[in-house]
């Protein structure tokens, strides 16, 4: 008996006729379920029946997680693409397959509903993703071939270090501690149980399962957090309604009026701020972008200098 292990797996997206080979952390996860009905098994000659019976006859969205260091390189930057762009109130849907070192499995029609970005010079610059797909299974052994024309990747992988460079109005901005932007597609799937495909199911091979969706909301927010200082003392109880917020990643290596790795330019945006008392002061800046841009407009990603 052998065991599977993450460390050992692989990821691949396929776009549009395209593999692309993903680097992620050990934060990574799939899982699909079922929805279970119950029903009253009483009857008037049979009071006696306590427990209720069930039925399954379809499945819930699939969910998956992961994270995904960006490097210099930008082998990854499909990911942002992804999650950028909508359509006609449809995202960019893909099939994610995940190879380990027994099986392959593979979530089609995925979409990605949600993605989270820490500027931090401590840690690597990585984007957490979330979202939902119609069907996780298996679909074959370790030596399954993945469709689709397999993309180069570069010959080496650097991982990247940033930190922020936050402009908002006239306020100061110097003494960042940390800024975090979360970009969220909120979508409803359109109802997909009907009597008729009900009476057919009989087990996984042919349940109900999802199919169509749209996106009914876009979401970028955010926070800001910095050192109180005396040049900025008087912030702690500002607020906008209208404000211009641009957040720079800077290579750490790099001038902070360098060209940044990665750019958000949010305006028009709200803003409030909030002091937190501890041992020593900080404010921090809750933020949404309220325009109608695209996300791909607003996100700007610069070529390596």
């Amino acid at each position: 008996m052998s065991y599977s292990f993450l460390k050992e797996s692989k990821l691949y997206i396929v776009y549009s006729g395209s593999k692309y080979r993903i680097y992620t952390s050990s934060a990574i996860s799939f899982s699909q379920t079922f929805a279970s009905d119950s029903y009253s098994v009483k009857t008037l000659h049979d009071q006696s029946k306590m427990f209720e019976g069930a039925t399954i006859t379809k499945a819930n969205p699939a969910n998956f997680e992961f994270d995904v260091p960006l490097t210099k390189e930008k082998d990854e930057s499909i990911i942002i693409d992804l999650l950028s762009d909508v359509t006609d109130e449809q995202l960019k849907s893909f099939d994610v397959y995940l190879q380990s070192n027994q099986s392959t499995f593979k979530l089609e029609n995925a979409i990605i509903t949600g993605g989270a970005i820490d500027f931090s010079r401590k840690n690597p610059l990585t984007i957490r993703l979330q979202g939902e797909g119609t069907k996780f299974s298996k679909v074959g052994d370790e030596n399954f071939t993945i469709p689709g024309s397999l993309q180069s990747e570069s010959a080496t992988r650097t991982p990247l270090m940033v930190y922020p460079v936050v402009s908002i109005d006239s306020l100061d901005m110097n003494n960042i501690l940390s800024t975090t932007v979360n970009i969220q597609n909120n979508i409803d799937w359109t109802p997909y149980e009907t009597l008729q495909s009900s009476l057919s199911v009989t087990n996984a091979s042919n349940v109900m399962r999802p199919s169509n969706y749209v996106v009914t909301k876009r979401i970028i927010s955010g926070a800001i957090s910095q050192y109180q200082t005396d040049n900025n003392i008087n912030q702690f109880d500002d607020f906008s309604t209208a404000a211009n917020i641009t957040l720079k990643g800077i290579k750490v290596e790099d001038a902070a009026n360098a060209t940044p790795f990665i750019q958000l330019a949010l305006n028009p945006a709200t803003f409030t701020a909030r002091m937190n008392p501890a041992e020593v002061f900080t404010q921090s800046y809750d933020f949404s972008y309220i325009g109608s841009a695209t996300v791909d407009s607003i996100i700007t990603q610069y070529e390596n200098s």
